[in-house]
């Protein structure tokens, strides 16, 4: 049974150490670019007025020789719960409950809900608040036109020198100001680019939403690995 690790998507939220090209050095968070901070800080005030979110997005594997996979997913989100969907497995979390479904081999492992367990899961309230933390620094790299949208590129470092990471790299819509997009640099030689197709926030969900109802997958096996 696959557990549900941080690393399934962390390629999402995980910063990276690099150097900001065109930008001098940034050795601390207060380095970071006052014209990039003001562009987050709208965003965060954004995100953090929503009740709930829904996220469509397309995850663009680039490993070293191998050819590219795209893996299409989305996320609904409204406070701590959760229902997620990419690739070869489902997460649902009610709030106190996390369940992980892997559909090719029709089992599912409920866990008791850790958030810790689940920071590297998409969401761009999280996102927001990495950059506040002190961790990293950041600043604005340039502007470029992406799927016909004129973006501007964030790029990030994390102050860990031991990061297995090189670099992120963040386009906020300049018109909408919206994320659009999110790529990550492994130093591995690795890049994971996730492309959101689609952004509602204050989206109403049913609350079964967030809760795996087994009855609706016929012969399911059942690891229940929670702590009475």
């Amino acid at each position: 049974m696959k557990s549900f690790k941080v690393s399934t998507f962390s390629f999402l939220l995980l910063f990276v150490f690099g150097q900001l090209s065109g930008q001098g050095t940034f050795d601390k968070a207060a380095d970071s670019d006052p014209a990039a901070t003001k562009i987050l800080d709208k965003l965060k005030k954004e995100y953090d007025s929503y009740k709930s979110l829904y996220v469509d997005f397309d995850l663009i594997l680039d490993l070293p020789q191998q050819d590219s996979e795209i893996q299409k997913g989305y996320m609904k989100q409204s406070g701590d719960k959760f229902v997620a969907k990419m690739g070869d497995q489902e997460v649902y979390c009610n709030g106190k409950n996390l369940w992980v479904y892997l559909p090719s081999n029709n089992e599912v492992q409920i866990n008791d809900f850790n958030p810790k367990d689940t920071e590297g899961m998409l969401s761009p309230k999280d996102l927001l608040r990495i950059y506040e933390n002190g961790n990293y620094a950041y600043a604005i790299t340039g502007e470029e036109v992406i799927s016909g949208k004129r973006v501007t590129l964030i790029e990030f470092k994390p102050l860990d020198k031991n990061s297995e990471y090189s670099k992120m790299r963040l386009a906020v819509d300049a018109k909408s100001n919206r994320a659009q997009s999110i790529k990550v640099f492994s130093k591995d030689g690795s890049r994971y680019t996730l492309n959101i197709k689609k952004f509602e926030g204050n989206k109403a969900f049913e609350a079964s939403t967030f809760t795996f109802d087994s009855k609706k997958y016929p012969g399911v096996r059942v690891e229940d690995l929670r702590i009475d």
